[in-house]
C-alpha cells in the first residue's frame, strides 16, 4: 500500500516547500495536493513552479490532486457557490468543470497520477438526471485530463448521489472501464459501513482516504482516534485486486503543528505497513 498524505492537514496555511519537507519526515511516499486557492493556488504559475521544483528534487511522488470544492479563497464563506459538476443549472455545471480544469492544468508542471473528483453535494438527490449529469461531467473532464497524463477517481460521499452502489452504476453506465474509485473510509463509516463499501468498490479501488470519526460527523480524525475498526479496514484495502494507495486526509481544524503532523503520520504509516490483508471471507468470520 503506497503511503500518501494529503496537504489538507495544513489547509489554513499556504502550501510551500517547508510543509512538503514535513511530509518527507513522515515516511510518506506520495502527496495529495488539496486544491483550495487559499492553501494551494492552482491558478498561480509561480506557486506551481515552486512546488514542481521541490518534487523534482525529492523522492516523494506528487500522487494526486483533490479537485477544488470552492472557487474562491474563503472555501465559500464569502458566498461563492460550491464547485458542483452535477448541479441542476447548466451554467453552474459548466463553471464547476472549468474550475476543475484549472486545477488539472497543474499537471503541465507537476506529474500527477490522479484527480479525486466529487460528484454532487450532500443534499443532491439521486435519479436519472444526476446519473446523466455525472456521466457528462466525467466524459468532459476525462477528455481534458487524458493528454495531461491524469486519470479520474470518483470518491464516495455522504448523501444520495455518490454512494458506493451509485458510483458503480455511474461508471458502468458510462462504460468508464479506465476509471477507478477513491474509497473514503470516514465517509463509508458514516454511511453503509466500511466493510460493505469495500465489498461494493473493491474491484475499482485505486486510492483511499484514511481518517477516523465517531460515527456522528465527518471529523477527519487521525486513524485510531474514532470508532473505525482499522485492522479490518486496512486489511480489506490490502486484499483488493489493485491495492489502493492509503492517503491520510486529516482535519485542518485540529490545530496540528508540523512536528505533531510528522509524528502522528509516521505512526499511522507504521500501522498501515503492519496491517495484514483480509479477504472478504475472513472479514465475515471475524465479526
Amino acid at each position: 500500500m503506497l503511503k500518501v498524505i494529503s496537504s489538507h492537514v495544513f489547509l489554513t496555511h499556504r502550501l510551500h516547500p517547508g510543509l512538503l519537507d514535513v511530509f518527507a519526515r513522515t515516511g510518506a511516499q506520495g502527496v495529495e495536493l488539496f486544491a483550495a486557492r487559499q492553501h494551494f493556488d492552482y491558478t498561480s504559475r509561480p506557486d506551481i513552479r515552486e512546488l514542481a521544483e521541490w518534487f523534482r528534487s525529492n523522492p516523494i511522488e506528487p500522487f494526486s490532486i483533490h479537485a477544488p470544492m470552492f472557487p474562491d479563497n474563503e472555501m465559500g464563506r464569502g458566498g461563492a457557490p460550491a464547485v458542483n459538476v452535477i448541479h441542476p443549472e447548466k451554467a453552474r455545471r459548466i463553471d464547476a468543470m472549468d474550475e476543475i480544469k484549472r486545477a488539472l492544468e497543474v499537471a503541465e508542471q507537476i506529474p500527477l497520477r490522479f484527480l479525486i473528483l466529487h460528484l454532487g453535494e450532500r443534499d443532491d438527490t439521486w435519479g436519472l438526471r444526476a446519473l446523466e449529469h455525472s456521466i457528462t461531467a466525467i466524459e468532459h473532464l476525462r477528455a481534458f485530463a487524458a493528454p495531461l497524463g491524469v486519470r479520474l477517481l470518483v470518491e464516495n460521499l455522504e448523501g444520495e448521489v455518490a454512494t458506493p452502489a451509485h458510483l458503480i452504476e455511474i461508471l458502468n453506465s458510462g462504460h468508464f472501464t479506465d476509471l477507478g474509485v477513491c474509497l473514503d473510509v470516514g465517509h463509508a463509516h458514516l454511511g453503509e459501513g466500511v466493510s460493505a463499501a469495500l465489498e461494493t468498490l473493491r474491484d475499482r479501488l485505486r486510492s483511499s482516504h484514511l481518517h477516523d470519526n465517531r460515527g456522528d460527523k465527518d471529523a477527519h480524525l487521525w486513524p485510531g482516534d474514532g470508532t473505525i475498526d482499522w485492522d479490518s479496514a486496512l486489511g480489506g484495502l490490502k486484499a483488493a485486486p489493485h491495492t489502493p494507495a492509503g492517503v491520510l486526509e486529516i482535519s485542518y481544524s485540529i490545530g496540528e503543528t508540523p512536528d505533531s503532523v510528522a509524528e502522528k503520520a509516521y505512526k499511522a504509516f507504521e500501522t498501515m505497513d503492519q496491517a495484514r490483508p483480509i479477504v472478504p471471507q475472513e472479514a465475515e468470520e471475524s465479526q
